[in-house]
């Protein structure tokens, strides 16, 4: 490294350089990326470090709202009045799905339109509202209700820092810091586990898990006020000047210009108009939106949410307690999570996804072979039990983190808002019909034939993988677009 180097091409380029003329524009780009790049090395993973901390908040919150009424849901029938009402307590459950649907499908227009730093602080104050409303209400219908203003900004904050992530991280460990996504929604589920585990000793308490949300929410609210804006969507509004001051929080000044110059090289062929919903089904979009959308369906066709709405029954089969059955699932989901991220900016994304399906397929087939011995002892309960930790486990390693990593990596700026918030609402809408018709095609087909199903999704899931993702493991979004496109 020579540091004069890289400070003098520092110091005689301005903004100007990335705005204009585009020979001018091509040929300062080129000479900063030749430069520059054999003369600096990666960009520290310092600076970015607090802001992505602070905007996987929003995610601990998904996961908290997700996992906050499953202790208390007795409790919380008992005091409004709907006990033994299972329609009730299905809607209470669901009904923060619904919002996250909408939120979700607004998040491209929102965090386009105001930012990702605003769009977190939006996403905070619905569940804010709707976590008071839970907990103060005297009425299903008032649950109801705060249980959907609380999915909303489920909706929003997830997609957002998918986002955000993606575009602040420096790309050497984009991945890694990708992975705390996920991570922070298994510690969201765990932290709703332990608050809500005095909810039978403690007459009330679940309103007490209700206010507690209000505090991360609040948390994130207000040190989104001090986080760095994306660079990204500062350079796609034209706000240049802004864009490198960013850049230079986030990677440190001397890879300011390199990161510029890649931004303007990419987005040099857009027409700067904003693109509608519809262009992404056509056109040189269409592959990437294809590749989202269906990693996202393969993801719930894996099965995993049925694997985790029946843990439970499974566990109290083989004699094991709901609370200890609960901390293994945990501890399976987060153990994975962590291993996921030490792995992703090592192993890459492509090769954790293959061995997340395949292992999610072996652990479906030790599923359905356990029911098709149901009749021989109680040993298949066990292996039962064996395959649904298995299917957790290889679930946080790849098909968990990495679609909502992949996904803005893979999108073009100037379509990233909406090819995400798109595909994380096709998310939404599988994993609502998974469990609308799970028990139903239990009952019809049978656990055996259920779960190898199950396993084929996996299977085709793997090979879809194999044949259409591209590694993006240390490019920068830039290269990930070039390589895209020019496969198209």
């Amino acid at each position: 490294m020579r540091p004069g180097l890289s400070s003098s091409v520092y110091k005689r380029m301005n903004s100007k350089d990335f705005v204009g003329d585009p020979d001018r524009a091509d040929d300062v780009s080129d000479r900063l990326l030749n430069l520059m790049d054999q003369n600096i090395g990666n960009p520290s993973w310092k600076p970015s470090l607090p802001h992505v901390c602070i905007a996987t908040v929003s995610s601990f919150l998904f996961g908290y709202h997700l996992g906050v009424v499953n202790e208390p849901l007795e409790s919380i029938s008992l005091d409004l009045g709907f006990t033994g009402n299972t329609l009730a307590e299905g809607l209470v459950v669901s009904m923060c799905l619904g919002g996250a649907l909408i939120g979700c499908l607004f998040s491209g227009l929102i965090s386009d339109g105001i930012g990702r730093r605003r769009s977190f602080q939006l996403s905070a104050l619905p569940m804010i509202i709707g976590a008071s409303l839970s907990a103060s209400t005297t009425s299903l219908v008032g649950m109801l209700l705060g249980r959907f203003l609380a999915g909303t900004g489920m909706g929003l904050g997830p997609a957002v820092a998918s986002l955000y992530v993606t575009e602040v991280s420096p790309s050497s460990v984009r991945g890694t810091y990708g992975s705390l996504i996920q991570i922070a929604t298994c510690l969201g589920l765990i932290a709703a586990l332990f608050i809500g585990a005095p909810v039978k000793e403690i007459v009330g308490w679940w309103r007490v898990c209700f206010w507690v949300s209000t505090v991360p929410a609040a948390f994130l609210a207000l040190c989104m006020e001090f986080c760095a804006e994306s660079p990204h969507w500062l350079y796609k509004r034209g706000r240049v000047a802004e864009a490198e001051v960013e850049f230079e929080r986030l990677l440190g000044g001397p890879h300011v210009k390199l990161a510029m110059a890649e931004l303007s090289r990419s987005e040099r062929g857009d027409d700067g108009e904003s693109i509608k919903y519809s262009e992404l089904f056509y056109g040189r979009h269409f592959r990437v939106v294809f590749i989202g959308t269906m990693l996202f369906a393969f993801q719930q066709l894996s099965g995993i949410n049925a694997v985790f709405y029946f843990s439970s029954a499974v566990f109290r089969s083989a004699g094991v307690p709901s609370d200890i059955a609960n901390t293994c699932v945990g501890f399976a989901y987060l153990s994975g999570s962590v291993v996921a991220m030490l792995l992703m900016d090592i192993l890459g994304r492509k090769l954790l996804l293959v061995g997340s399906f395949l292992g999610m397929a072996a652990a479906m087939g030790l599923q359905a072979i356990a029911a098709s011995l149901s009749d021989q002892g109680s040993w298949h309960v066990y292996l039962s039990v064996g395959g649904m930790l298995l299917s957790v486990l290889a679930f946080s390693l790849g098909a968990g983190p990495v679609p909502s990593l992949l996904l803005p990596e893979i999108f073009p700026n100037k379509i990233r808002a909406k090819g995400v918030a798109l595909c994380m609402s096709v998310h939404w809408v599988v994993n609502f019909f998974v469990g609308l018709f799970f028990l139903r095609l239990l009952e019809l087909l049978g656990a055996k034939i259920l779960y190898s199903i199950f396993a084929s999704f996996c299977l085709m899931g793997a090979i879809f993988v194999r044949k259409n993702v591209v590694e993006t493991k240390g490019k920068t979004l830039q290269e990930i677009e070039v390589a895209l496109l020019s496969a198209v």
